[in-house]
């Protein structure tokens, strides 16, 4: 049961992991090209502040809260239901969200000067950087529609057993955004508006071809879509109830990034930029690791659940927790031994200073230290919302707000920016620790022998893989980040290295989801 599990969980996520891992290389083209024309300036501040409030909204109304209750029901429905009806709520909930959510858009443009204003108090002392923190707030707002149905129409396509174009629709965003955005960066300072209004208004073309994309995969999986709004609807009724809970919860996560955004704010110019540019960076292993488990892992435990086959999610949660750590605990190592060199080789460019680089690399490292718990809540809360507890996350969000803002009122003073990576960080382990004891209670007893004999064996390989990185550190990384052309050399012979290392210390220690994975490649290709 547990080899079977493991093979088909590892299957559907290397499968989300490659198209996720192709979205966030273009992520960070993306991240590059913003470094090397804005550099970590005021225009760069404002697009991730103004940015940041249509992802602010995405996932408190949108793609968070919507995508985990539209699995869950529409996995109930797809098991136990007539074609029809999966078909008709699905109709139902794409007419009503995209109705409820262009009038939160069209609110929050409206509102876009106090919206900011709230966020950014700082930059009114900056002449002119409220003012385009405003203009691009609006441009990009719209934003929040394309991506929350693209959210609902990966959960029909990952119900369906479609992963790979949902994954990898998100790097369809990144080129429009990089194309669109480029190009009318390039042209718009001809007619008088600024560079960054380009990349805005790139966002929003990158967002509408992210759902276009999947249309197609929809369209052959049989779904047709007919307008139709019922208020009524038990089953849309259902996902509106499983929302609030989750809505209050990440309402507790965005309240972490408000306070996070304005306290960086008023670090001084570059902090926003910074933290961004790190955090960003942060995004592949998590895309890669935590967002692919979970994206794969949710339809399987919606469909345990509701056979109320409690052993098998048991066995899918182990699995899916070992996985999280033995691609994340080698992810942190190397972020944390190779920060300056990463960021060097990506960002220093341009406008992007050396001191740029080194400001961003500290707060990298810091932000790497909550990379398995930020994976591992991916995780988690998902088994929460197949077990219908949608409450304890929220606590859990709460409990984070409270930890963060003492932390961030302690340390902002002492640590400028960088107080606010280390309190996400720390936020995000205490926040794994209480869901995993939650969750614990709820499931009943783990298969503990197994969770912790796996947890030995990659913190071992992963020891090993961090003494080989510390020496490619001291002897040549570092030495060469004043030499372009021969860092991209190192970093390849350091990272690859350590990839081959780590697998083979993996594959020595004889870790189960390792042996077995390897034994399921094998038969693959004896069978071609």
């Amino acid at each position: 049961m547990a080899t079977t599990q493991t093979n088909s969980l590892a299957k559907s996520a290397a499968v989300v992991a490659f198209a996720v891992m192709c979205s966030r290389i273009l992520g960070l083209v993306r991240e590059t090209v913003f470094a090397d024309l804005f550099g970590a300036g005021n225009d760069y501040d404002a697009f991730v502040v103004a940015f940041r409030i249509p992802n602010l909204l995405r996932d408190l109304f949108g793609e968070g809260a919507l995508s985990a209750a539209f699995v869950t029901v529409f996995s109930l429905y797809d098991s136990q239901r007539s074609p029809e009806e999966t078909r008709r709520l699905a109709c139902n909930v794409l007419t009503f969200f995209a109705i409820a959510l262009s009038l939160i858009s069209v609110l929050g443009m409206l509102g876009a000067d106090s919206i900011v204003s709230l966020l950014a108090p700082d930059f009114a002392q900056i002449a002119g950087k409220s003012t385009l923190t405003v203009l691009l707030t609006r441009i990009m707002l719209p934003f929040l529609v394309c991506i929350s149905l693209s959210a609902v129409v990966m959960g029909m396509l990952n119900t369906k057993g479609k992963f790979f174009i949902p994954a990898l629709a998100s790097s369809f965003f990144n080129l429009g955004s990089l194309i669109g955005g480029v190009s009318l960066a390039w042209l718009l300072p001809r007619y008088g508006q600024p560079a960054i209004v380009g990349m805005a208004i790139g966002t929003l073309l990158g967002g509408l071809l992210q759902l276009a994309v999947q249309l197609p995969t929809l369209y052959n999986t049989g779904f047709r879509y007919r307008p139709l709004i019922d208020l009524a609807d038990p089953g849309l009724r259902h996902i509106l109830r499983l929302m609030v809970p989750a809505t209050i919860g990440l309402s507790a996560t965005q309240l972490n990034i408000f306070i996070n955004t304005s306290f960086a704010a008023s670090c001084g110019q570059g902090a926003v930029s910074w933290l961004n540019y790190a955090f960003r960076l942060m995004q592949l292993p998590i895309g890669l690791f935590g967002v692919a488990l979970s994206i794969a892992m949710m339809p399987m435990l919606s469909k345990q659940a509701a056979a109320k086959d409690l052993a098998a999610m048991r066995q899918t949660l182990v699995s899916a927790l070992i996985l999280v750590l033995a691609l994340t605990a080698p992810a942190t190592a190397g972020l944390m031994l190779l920060d300056r060199p990463i960021i060097a080789l990506i960002y220093q460019h341009g406008v992007f200073t050396a001191a740029d680089t080194a400001a961003t690399a500290t707060a990298l490292s810091l932000y790497a230290v909550g990379l398995f718990a930020y994976a591992s809540n991916k995780v988690l809360v998902p088994a929460f919302y197949a077990i219908d507890r949608t409450r304890y996350p929220v606590i859990a969000s709460f409990l984070a707000v409270g930890i963060n803002l003492i932390f961030i009122h302690l340390t902002i003073d002492r640590f400028h920016h960088l107080a606010i990576a280390l309190s996400t960080s720390l936020t995000m382990l205490l926040n794994c620790l209480f869901l995993f004891t939650l969750l614990i209670w709820q499931m009943g007893r783990l298969p503990w022998g197994r969770l912790v004999s796996g947890a030995i064996k990659i913190i071992a390989a992963t020891g090993v893989m961090a003494l080989f990185l510390w020496g490619c550190r001291t002897f040549g990384a570092d030495f060469f980040v004043s030499r372009p052309s021969l860092l991209g050399l190192s970093l390849a012979f350091s990272i690859g290295g350590a990839i081959v290392l780590y697998g083979a210390m993996l594959f020595a220690l004889k870790l189960t989801e390792v042996t077995e994975l390897w034994a399921a490649i094998a038969r693959r290709f004896k069978k071609k």
